[in-house]
Parts: C-alpha cells; sequence; structure tokens
C-alpha cells in the first residue's frame, strides 16, 4: 500500500471530514497571503475526547515541480480531556488554522487532516502567482 492510497476525499459541502482551503486566488510574487484551512464549515464536526481532528498540515506544490513543500504542521491537544473524566475538561481546541506564506511561483495548496475515528483526509486548490 502507499501513502496516498490512505487518503480520503470528498466535496467539503458534503463531508465534515475534508479540509477547506481558503486563500487568494491569485498574488503577486513574494507577497505574504494568508491560508486559512479549516474542516466541518458546512456540516460540523465533533470536537470530544474521543472524536476529534488532531492535526492539520499544509503544503505548496510548485506548478511544474517535483515535490511538495511544508508549509506548517498544526496540533490540536486539548479536547475536553480531564482528570474527571472525558468531555468534562475546561478547554476545547478547535480544528481551525490560519497562517501566512509567500510564493514566487504558481502552484497547489495541499491541505491534510487527521480524525482519530474517521482517518486522513486531503484537499487541494490552486493559486496563481505572477
Amino acid at each position: 500500500m502507499r501513502m496516498g492510497e490512505l487518503f480520503q476525499t470528498e466535496d467539503w459541502k458534503k463531508e465534515k471530514h475534508v479540509p477547506v482551503i481558503e486563500a487568494p486566488d491569485s498574488v503577486d510574487v513574494n507577497e505574504v497571503f494568508e491560508v486559512k484551512v479549516s474542516l466541518g464549515k458546512e456540516i460540523e464536526h465533533p470536537n470530544t475526547t474521543a472524536h476529534h481532528i488532531r492535526w492539520i498540515r499544509v503544503y505548496f506544490k510548485p506548478e511544474g515541480g517535483k515535490f511538495a513543500y511544508e508549509v506548517g504542521s498544526f496540533e490540536f491537544a486539548a479536547h475536553g480531556e480531564s482528570t474527571d473524566g472525558a468531555d468534562t475538561g475546561p478547554v476545547y481546541t478547535h480544528h481551525q488554522v490560519t497562517c501566512c506564506m509567500k510564493a514566487n511561483t504558481s502552484g497547489e495548496l495541499v491541505a491534510a487532516a487527521y480524525c482519530t475515528i474517521h482517518g486522513l483526509w486531503e484537499n487541494s486548490r490552486g493559486i496563481k502567482v505572477g
């Protein structure tokens, strides 16, 4: 089995596990821009001790390039855990990240996420740089 075979994808408007990537359609060369990645934009994803999004990773693959470059790796550590029991804790992280980046060529933004019950999910979108 290959790593890519482990990832699932679907239309994020119908499936709560698919990362939603929000970024400009185009930017100037070396312009710093925001990339926001979230899950459950249309259909809310649970955030409980047993069922949550553990992490989101963002990559950039330059147009015509062979390799993708990791932009950021984001862990979510608080999901209601407590010494009093599951889902009784005082803090819950939310499965959404915003990072800033710049690029000197067009390419694809790729986001991957891990759900503790439903596994690995991915999505991508192009961005024009010029």
